[in-house]
């Protein structure tokens, strides 16, 4: 169970009092998971100290900023986590679409740091990971092998990133100007759907003891910190809203599955708020939908298999969404031209259209599913979808003039701008989509066994133990246990975070 980051104990006690003196030198303090829930239980100390920190710099002031409760600036706290709740005008349905900004994340501006941070900080307080010895290895579609690197930078170890060959031009530009090495760096073939070969690649690299290797798709501690952060952090904006005097009925959660760690804020939202559940992948490449496979370019939700994290049977709806879409949207939503039919035409307003530059392509993604699902379930204005834009526009610039070349003949313009909004976000249908029963929920978790028990070698008893709720219930009492162990690990460290 330790390689699926579940322990509650010290497994090496040589290898803790090695990382307790190098954050003692370094003047590294880890935040609480608590604390990563509602910052406004972060110290004093620790929120003083962030005042002089770049939100973009390699500070160890920056872990207490691994929240969703950054301002827009990201150099203060924001009362509430920000959000944009998208109107009829954009998106054709009367119910609110409701969607947290990820871009507010410090470092990489965007919501997969926190799924690295959570990965790391289990395997530091029991002894599992040394900083002065060992090198983090994050296999990843772009996002999260960037949150892996940037902590890693900050602890002064080696982070490496295994990532496919074909992701965004910005994300490898923004990796070589972060890892200690260009051999830090590894390109596997293919693109967004290939991670069996980034599996491969890390199964190599696990044979010299020197890497670890943090796999967010079997890493618990991903799920347990989007149910503790993610689900609390939605839940605040949907009470905010509320209190604002627009009470809505939270009718579903919406996340493309990826390594499926955001979907656990929809367990979290389901138990209090009776959210529907759905999870979303690529038309591309159903795999959920069809036990499908192939190729697409939605950047964030790697495919072709099931996460050992994904509470399969808690979901309750699977939807698809095109490529062709997120990508004709991308352009529509960052161009001059597009933000002007949004503003003109459909009478978007102005503060909406400015957010829309806080979407990136799985962003887009999880908005048309969104849409989708509202359609599907017959939602109205009393009722509330909600989702996240895991990351901006900024890490796309390569391929929405990829777009534009091939979807556009090498123009967007005002034509252009209408027959996309019209087409994929008016024309968004309730096709590819799936109310789940309990046949296809076991279908879907049975298709787990090929990649976790067939190649990966997790024992059968472990990969069925997570058919039973009870199973995931469990999980959460890590969280405090953890809590404690980071506690007690920051006062041997005796620093708080430098300024």
């Amino acid at each position: 169970m330790a390689r699926l980051g579940l322990e509650r104990e010290i497994v090496h006690r040589d290898v803790y009092e090695r990382s307790v003196r190098r954050f003692r030198d370094a003047r590294i303090t880890l935040p609480t998971f608590a604390e990563l829930a509602d910052p406004t239980c972060i110290p004093a100390t620790a929120r003083g100290a962030l005042a002089a920190v770049d939100p973009d710099a390699p500070h160890p002031a920056n872990l207490f900023r691994v929240h969703w409760w950054n301002d827009g600036t990201r150099r203060a706290q924001a009362a509430v986590p920000e959000h944009v709740v998208l109107p009829r005008s954009l998106t054709g349905v009367e119910a609110a679409i409701v969607v947290a900004l990820g871009n507010r994340f410090p470092m990489i501006r965007a919501h997969k740091v926190l799924a690295a941070y959570a990965c790391l900080a289990p395997r530091l307080i029991t002894g599992q990971f040394d900083p002065t010895a060992h090198r983090a290895v994050w296999p990843s579609t772009g996002n999260y092998c960037r949150g892996g690197v940037a902590i890693s930078r900050i602890m002064g170890c080696r982070g490496v990133a295994v990532l496919p060959e074909g992701m965004s031009e910005e994300r490898f530009r923004w990796l070589g100007e972060w890892v200690a090495d260009p051999g830090d760096v590894i390109r596997t073939p293919g693109s967004e759907s290939t991670v069996k070969e980034i599996y491969d690649r890390c199964a190599e690299l696990d044979r010299d003891p020197a890497n670890i290797i943090f796999n967010q798709f079997c890493e618990f501690g991903n799920y347990l910190v989007h149910y503790t952060c993610t689900g609390r952090a939605l839940e605040r904006v949907h009470e905010s809203l509320a209190a604002a005097g627009r009470p809505l009925r939270m009718a579903a959660f919406v996340s493309a599955s990826g390594s499926a760690g955001t979907l656990a804020a929809g367990d979290y939202l389901k138990e209090r708020h009776g959210a529907k559940i759905v999870a979303v992948e690529a038309l591309e490449c159903p795999t959920m939908l069809e036990n499908g496979f192939g190729e697409h370019n939605i950047q964030g939700i790697g495919d072709k298999h099931i996460p050992l994290i994904h509470n399969v049977m808690n979901t309750d709806l699977v939807a698809a969404v095109s490529d062709r879409a997120t990508d004709g949207l991308g352009v529509l939503f960052y161009s001059d031209a597009g933000r002007e039919h949004l503003r003109a035409r459909r009478g978007v307003p102005p503060s909406v259209v400015e957010a829309l530059s806080s979407f990136g392509l799985s962003s887009i993604c999880n908005v048309l599913a969104a849409v989708k699902t509202a359609k599907h379930l017959g939602l109205g204005a009393g009722d509330a979808v909600y989702t996240v834009a895991t990351d901006g526009a900024e890490m796309y610039g390569s391929e929405r003039a990829k777009a534009v070349a091939k979807q556009f003949a090498g123009r967007f313009d005002a034509t252009a701008a209408a027959e996309t909004f019209g087409r994929h976000m008016l024309g968004a249908t309730t096709d590819h989509l799936l109310e789940l029963t309990g046949t296809d929920r076991r279908r879907i978790f049975n298709l787990g066994y090929f990649t976790w028990v067939e190649q990966r070698g997790l024992p059968l008893a472990e990969f069925t133990a997570r058919r039973e709720q009870g199973f995931w219930k469990g999980l959460r009492e890590l969280v405090p246990v953890w809590d404690g162990m980071i506690q007690e690990f920051n006062r041997r460290a005796g620093a708080p975070p430098a300024a």
